[in-house]
Parts: structure tokens; C-alpha cells; sequence
């Protein structure tokens, strides 16, 4: 079997990281991948931004809590120190599929590279309202961009569950 059916097929999320942060080559090739994902027309409407900045994650950190219904105490990052924010410009009728596909490679590539990672909702939310729209604004970033997800990264705390085995009406085929 190839290496990257290998990933595909054993790659999971994690929701209980290290505090360490990831080395930052492997940050960069992650985020590379993030760039070569396949795009409406190869018109690239995504953007990733790469926070590592302790300061902002946190911050956004708490945001997401918000939504969540939660406290601010709560940790809706499980504990990464670092996130990639993956949003797509809403002028392009792909822009949803296109950050989608973003976010698969960044999970991919992280997992291909020994790092954990786990996709969090509510990127959506968070720059739909005023603070997300001025975060936006003062790292120089216009448009009408939404928000699709956050890929926390990191190292897991504890071994990660086996694939769950599945389901059996998954294909349908018509021969």
C-alpha cells in the first residue's frame, strides 16, 4: 500500500496535545501542502493564517468558547499551541470547497509529518463578527473572507483511537 493511503487511512484527530510547539519545518511544509490543495478553476480563494503567537491563540481560543456556549476557561483547542486558520474569499462560488479541500491537506500533510492536529468549527462565527473582522483588517487581510475552520497542531498527550471500522452502505456502485 502507498504512503499516502497509509495517512489517509490512519490519520486522526486529536483532542488532548503536548504544550510543546511543533518544529518549525514541519510547520512550513504543513502549510505548503495547504497552498497545492485543488481549487474552483485554480483560482486559490483560500488563505491560511499561521498563529503561533500565544497572545492571539488564546484569544481566539476564548471566541470559540463563546460560541461553543461555553466558558472562557474552556479550551476548545484541546490544549495546541498552534493553529492554522483556513479562510476563503466569498466571491468565489467555490470558496466553501475550496477551504474544505485546504483544510483535508493540512490534516493530511500534518499527519504524513508526525504532527496531531484537529479541525475546529466555528472559524465561521468568529470572523463574522467585529473583533474577527478588525483581526482581519490589522494583519492586512481584505475581502469578504469566511471563515472554515482552524486546524490545531501539535503532539498528542496520549495515543490517538483506532480508525472506527466502516460503515457498510459507505459505496454504492453502479457497474
Amino acid at each position: 500500500m502507498s504512503e499516502t493511503l497509509k495517512v489517509l487511512e490512519t490519520r486522526r484527530s486529536c483532542r488532548a496535545f503536548k504544550p510543546e510547539l511543533i518544529e518549525e519545518e514541519k510547520l512550513q511544509a504543513i502549510i505548503k501542502a495547504g497552498t497545492y490543495a485543488a481549487t474552483g478553476m485554480g483560482r486559490q480563494s483560500p488563505i491560511i493564517i499561521a498563529v503561533t503567537n500565544k497572545e492571539l491563540r488564546d484569544k481566539l481560543s476564548a471566541m470559540n468558547a463563546k460560541f461553543m456556549g461555553k466558558d472562557e476557561s474552556f479550551d476548545p483547542f484541546y490544549g495546541a499551541q498552534e493553529l492554522l486558520i483556513v479562510l476563503a474569499n466569498k466571491a468565489m462560488p467555490t470558496y466553501l470547497y475550496d477551504g474544505t479541500l485546504v483544510m483535508g491537506n493540512l490534516m493530511n500533510a500534518a499527519a504524513d509529518l508526525g504532527v496531531d492536529s484537529c479541525w475546529i468549527h466555528r472559524a465561521k462565527e468568529e470572523f463574522e463578527t467585529p473583533e474577527g473582522k478588525e483581526l482581519l483588517k490589522s494583519l492586512g487581510i481584505e475581502g469578504d473572507y469566511e471563515g472554515i475552520g482552524h486546524l490545531v497542531l501539535g503532539y498528542a498527550a496520549a495515543p490517538l483511537k483506532e480508525a472506527a471500522p466502516r460503515k457498510a452502505d459507505y459505496v454504492y456502485y453502479v457497474r
